[in-house]
């Protein structure tokens, strides 16, 4: 289990939450790490710092990568300072529990750009660096909203059951490169996402808890050590949606 021993991975979104607790997981497990973020600048520093602890290299970037030009950035930033990235996490989304008639065409459209079109921005820009390196991993964050619809609202059900969708097509086109893609599928995780929404309830859970983070980094560091696995979507929801 040592295949992230020297790799470069990028978390985007990784200054808290479930991309905190993967940037961790992965450093732990032997990769160098880029933080992007795009507001919290001291919280991405001390991801950092809890990086350099554990050995591993870290870095913080912050870019909005729902923008093209941040995102190209924010690449070369990264391949400048760490390397080529070789494991891609796109954690970075919103959740804006609404009523749906209360869903604007805006709503809409910043959901999607933020947790759908990002990934799609990130991955091409780090696929070639994989392709060159004939090895990586790309992990999406989707959700179980992309599954049963959710809690929060259409538009954010659309964004996440989208991630799928691509996570499927980069599997299939770039199997043979040694490279893989995968989804995992959470459900009510303790982070400030899920507590700060009133129709989160742990009662909705089989399991009777909310999960904690590091059961999600802990099946982001299986995906990105094994080369077997790709195009699925691993569920982490304690029960909630069974397949």
């Amino acid at each position: 289990m040592d295949q992230l021993l020297g790799k470069v991975a990028l978390v985007t979104g990784g200054s808290r939450g479930i991309g905190r607790a993967i940037a961790l997981a992965m450093a732990a497990a032997g990769a160098d790490i880029a933080i992007n973020y795009l507001s919290r600048a001291a919280e991405a520093d001390e991801v950092c710092d809890e990086i350099r602890k554990l050995g591993r290299r870290g870095l913080a970037v912050a870019a909005d990568v729902s923008v093209g030009e941040q995102v190209t950035r924010l690449v070369a930033s990264i391949t400048e300072t760490l390397g080529p990235v070789s494991v891609l996490v796109n954690n970075a989304g919103i959740s804006r529990p609404q009523a749906l008639d209360q869903i604007s065409e805006r709503d809409w459209d910043e959901l999607i750009d933020v947790n759908l079109k990002s990934a799609f921005l990130v991955t091409q820009a780090v696929v070639p660096g994989m392709r060159a390196q004939g090895w990586g991993r790309i992990i999406n964050l989707s959700s179980v909203a992309a599954q049963l619809g959710g809690v929060v609202g259409p538009h954010y059900a659309a964004s996440k059951a989208g991630l799928i969708g691509m996570t499927h097509s980069y599997a299939a086109l770039l199997a043979k490169e040694g490279i893989t893609s995968n989804a995992i599928a959470p459900a009510l995780i303790a982070t400030e996402m899920v507590t700060n929404n009133p129709k989160a309830r742990p009662e909705i859970i089989p399991v009777g808890r909310f999960g904690e983070a590091d059961e999600v980094s802990d099946v982001a560091v299986l995906l990105a050590n094994n080369g077997y696995i790709t195009g699925q979507t691993i569920n982490v929801n304690g029960g909630w949606y069974m397949s």
